[in-house]
């Protein structure tokens, strides 16, 4: 129990509170360039996004998981509006999902996926990235835990 309320208080859930993933990946779609924070984790892929006041221009978050299921996505205490691309096991975009902050309405893939990225709000829209694209960079992802 003692564990448990300590590592519960020391986790960085509080409004702004800095989080790191433990590894970043270069992706790119459609000719522009993506800093992704990998979560490949339980733990990171839970945490996702949240407590963020901000997400750097072309930089967002790329789920890794452990098996190809229909994987659903929500927005609890995550603050920045996002869209995310649900993608197959070769990058490719199934569907795109956009999310409002703060919710717990549920997105999920199309059909079965491998990854999720999520990127700002309207990002994969504004540079001309629909379903169908492929996102590249992916191999050198680890594998879902």
């Amino acid at each position: 129990m003692i564990w448990f309320v300590t590592r519960v208080l020391s986790m960085p859930w509080r409004k702004g509170a800095a989080q790191t993933a433990s590894t970043v990946l270069q992706l790119s779609a459609g000719g522009h360039d993506i800093t992704a924070e990998v979560a490949a984790t339980l733990e990171a892929r839970e945490l996702g996004l949240m407590n963020r006041l901000a997400l750097p221009f072309n930089h967002g978050m790329l789920f890794v998981f452990p098996k190809t299921d229909r994987h659903c996505m929500w927005m609890r205490n995550t603050y920045i509006p996002l869209s995310v691309a649900f993608l197959d096991d070769m990058g490719t975009i199934v569907n795109i999902a956009d999310m409002h902050p703060n919710t717990e309405d549920v997105h999920c893939a199309a059909e079965p996926v491998r990854y999720a990225l999520e990127m700002n709000n309207n990002w994969f829209r504004k540079n001309g990235i629909p379903p169908g694209s492929r996102i590249g960079g992916l191999e050198k992802a680890p594998f879902g835990q």
